[in-house]
């Protein structure tokens, strides 16, 4: 659903087009800790998912807070919206 919070409601649409075209992905935290993020589609190739989920991750360890203690990133699952999920190994 369009909403402001996730910026697909937004009075300037030609900037927000172009900020969605160019990649821009919106991701959250749950309570949990756990990011929630669509890194592709079912139709891409194997090797752009892989991409983008490298990408994705390389990403989310440039935020880590300076405060952080131990693993950050402890381990990475993958899934359809409604499937089981796949464990990946990510360093």
């Amino acid at each position: 659903m369009p909403s402001p919070k996730a910026g697909t409601v937004t009075p300037n649409v030609a900037a927000a087009v172009r900020e969605f075209k160019a990649g821009k992905i919106e991701f959250r935290t749950d309570a949990g800790a756990n990011v929630h993020a669509a890194i592709g589609k079912k139709s891409f190739q194997a090797d752009d998912l892989a991409a983008n989920l490298m990408a994705f991750v390389d990403h989310l360890r440039t935020l880590r807070p300076p405060q952080a203690k131990g693993t950050f990133i402890q381990k990475v699952v993958v899934s359809t919206s409604m499937g089981p999920g796949v464990q990946l190994a990510v360093e």
